[in-house]
């Protein structure tokens, strides 16, 4: 009797230490410990399971001594069972039955990279080792041509009727049952909506590489629009029509205005600088400078400028300059200029910063995603223990590759960044929420709370358009979170995007074209490109008519407000950061001259305008508003201007040159006919001390300029 109470005993202790429940956690990867996304984590013989998230991670509540099967397209099988192990990290295995990349390489050679999967190499017509082929030949003999019959698991259909037409690609996999769907195109970093259309306008002569992805690989890189594949084609003259895929939004220039009908003007501030540094590589690479490029408020606030620190409660001084416009002896010139208070950087709040990188296709040349890398270590560098960094990144999904890391932790977060790789497509509103929700969860309530977006603004996988980008960051702004936008690269810059991301998001803008302007941005200007101290700052202009017969503002066209909107707290407006200053100009016809810019008006006929004398020695007020940046109700400040002309100084006179400069490039009708060596000696005359060489870059730049 006892010995079948100690076996029951013992029956009812397995039986229960089996069936106890515990969590399995662990991360899948492949064998160079990549994470592996999506895979399929299931318990044998039931329903139950999970999927791994991005990072490769997964998590489960399983019995100990049941079996998890661990399965993904493109790997084999795995089954583990559970004991009292609460860690199972898994290492996949590829099939190498069936294919998981494949780079074929047409006329000409290219080095074997780091890859896993199979590389084909096709050795090109070279003049020789061939016969010469015949036009139907040359006409078949496209990147399909080379594939067929030479890669298992991608599978060839001719086309009927037309020679010219390439075959279709459809990659096969044995694990699949769609295997007669299409795979994704990307072309030149660019995902083509019309897939094997793109491919057929393609010459065999023009492309330089071809690359095949499927399973896993393909839609780890490139996002669920790849589940069925993807085909990338490098072209060999890449790099030469780039220049036709830039974008700049349409600009409009400001023309002058009846202070009779418009005697207020009212605008947001910009402290954005890449439409200068922007410009600047055009010029020196020896482009031309589209119109819609030149935004010339962005050239003047380039430059710093000698305008006294705030000694009041606000946070930034007025400046207020009048002087005979250089290049219209009938005009006058009003600079406006504000100066943020300068902390230094032990005075700065803790920092909570995500870094949101662009990893995808377009990022992989030199100036972009390498001198990214380098850019932001110059940031790291400044970093201190009580800040803290995260960093995400995107492709075709998007994920942490850094979690929250103290700022004393340098090495950790170089690594980080030194580990990054470009590939795949642009899922560029996806990597927006995971950053924002990154930086919201690790909100510090009295810090600077930012994400720093570094891209081309090429974004092709998901919320994509202008509209849609406009619509996110407007509603991801609310967290009380700001934006920093810096702009890498050339060819696909999308520059409209980048530049509402920044005006939307609470932000700046800047455009990083070589490691001096990254130490610019980065080094020299630190606190302005991180620490706001006032948002939402707008400023509006009242004329007065018995002085001023027109005006107009010279530049931030992209930035005019409705003059309701000055008041109204709900409207967004710029940003100030820390020792940022901002400078804006208008030109203005006085009283009593005639100019052809005038245009003649019907006389209104219910309204009866009279104008004061009271305020007869003033030519103008401007008033300012803004708001601290953990507040919601504004605060004004009032400045008025004496009807006095003065010779112009030394900033003002460099102000002047940068925005004839701007206006010359713009084609404008404005310029009075003014030639280049107006401009340079109007920057001659500004250059001042120039101790960071920037004033005396600029007279270079204007004398090597093709478009004057």
């Amino acid at each position: 009797m006892k010995t079948i109470n100690l076996c029951t005993l013992f029956f009812l202790i397995t039986f229960y230490s089996n069936a106890q429940k515990v969590t399995i956690s662990g991360n899948i990867t492949d064998y160079k410990k990549t994470p592996i996304p999506g895979v399929n984590v299931i318990v044998k013989g039931e329903a139950e399971g999970t999927q791994t998230d991005f990072d490769g991670y997964y998590t489960l509540n399983v019995d100990i001594g049941k079996t998890l099967v661990f399965s993904y397209i493109g790997y084999k099988t795995k089954e583990v069972k559970i004991n009292n192990s609460l860690v199972l990290n898994i290492q996949m295995e590829e099939d190498t039955e069936t294919l998981d990349e494949v780079i074929v390489v047409g006329y000409g050679t290219q080095k074997k990279r780091s890859l896993t999967g199979s590389v084909v190499r096709i050795r090109g017509y070279s003049s020789s080792n061939y016969n010469r082929p015949t036009k139907r030949d040359r006409l078949k003999n496209n990147i399909t041509q080379q594939l067929q019959g030479k890669v298992s698991g991608v599978s060839i259909t001719k086309s009927l009727g037309n020679v010219e037409t390439s075959p279709l690609i459809k990659i096969k996999d044995v694990n699949s049952t769609k295997n007669n769907t299409l795979p994704m195109y990307i072309i030149d970093g660019v995902v083509q909506v019309d897939g094997e259309n793109s491919l057929n306008k393609i010459k065999a002569s023009k492309i330089k590489t071809t690359e095949v992805y499927k399973g896993a690989k393909a839609r780890a890189l490139f996002g669920e629009s790849a589940i069925n594949g993807c085909v990338v084609i490098t072209t060999k003259k890449y790099k030469n029509r780039i220049d036709y895929e830039e974008e700049y939004a349409k600009i409009s220039e400001n023309k002058f205005k009846k202070v009779s009908l418009n005697p207020l003007s009212t605008f947001s501030i910009d402290v954005d600088k890449a439409g200068y540094s922007n410009i600047r590589r055009m010029i020196n690479n020896g482009k031309n400078v589209p119109v819609d490029a030149v935004k010339v408020e962005e050239m003047i606030n380039y430059f710093s400028y000698n305008y006294p620190q705030p000694k009041k409660q606000h946070p930034f001084s007025i400046q207020t300059e009048v002087g005979i416009t250089p290049w219209n002896k009938q005009t006058k010139l009003v600079r406006i200029g504000l100066q943020g208070k300068k902390y230094n950087t032990n005075e700065l709040p803790a920092s909570n910063l995500t870094f949101l990188i662009d990893v995808s296709g377009s990022m992989n040349s030199d100036n972009k995603l390498p001198l990214l890398k380098s850019a932001f270590k110059l940031l790291v560098n400044q970093l201190r223990e009580k800040d803290n960094v995260s960093i995400v990144v995107y492709a075709g999904a998007a994920g942490v590759v850094l979690p929250p890391t103290n700022g004393n932790q340098k090495e950790k977060i170089i690594d980080a960044l030194n580990n990054l790789n470009a590939g795949g497509s642009t899922a560029g509103g996806e990597g927006i929420k995971l950053a924002y929700k990154l930086a919201q969860d690790n909100f510090k309530k009295k810090g600077n709370n930012r994400v720093i977006l570094a891209t081309d603004g090429d974004f092709n996988v998901g919320a994509s358009s202008n509209k849609a980008m406009e619509e996110l960051i407007e509603e991801k702004r609310k967290s009380g979170v700001f934006l920093s936008v810096l702009g890498f690269g050339m060819g696909n810059y999308k520059d409209s995007k980048l530049e509402i991301l920044a005006d939307k998001g609470n932000g700046n803008h800047a455009y990083i074209d070589t490691m001096q302007e990254a130490q610019k941005v980065f080094g020299k200007e630190f606190g302005g490109t991180l620490y706001t101290i006032a948002k939402d700052v707008k400023i509006q202009v009242e004329f007065n008519p018995t002085k001023v017969q027109a005006y107009r503002l010279i530049g931030y066209e992209n930035r005019l407000l409705a003059d309701e909107d000055f008041v109204d707290d709900t409207k967004d407006a710029g940003e100030l950061g820390s020792g940022h200053t901002v400078t804006a100009l208008y030109e203005v016809i006085p009283v009593g001259v005639e100019s052809k810019f005038i245009k003649d008006v019907i006389p209104l006929k219910y309204t009866d305008t009279v104008y004061k004398n009271t305020f007869s020695e003033e030519l103008f007020t401007v008033k300012f508003r803004y708001k601290q940046p953990n507040k919601e109700d504004s605060v004004e400040m009032v400045h008025i201007q004496p009807d006095t002309v003065s010779t112009l100084s030394s900033d003002f006179n460099f102000a002047s040159a940068v925005a004839l400069f701007g206006l010359k490039l713009r084609r404008s009708q404005y310029t009075n006919g003014a030639t280049k060596h107006k401009i340079i000696e109007l920057a001659e005359k500004g250059r001042g001390a120039d101790k960071q060489g920037y004033r005396a870059e600029f007279i270079r730049m204007v004398n090597a300029s093709l478009s004057l």
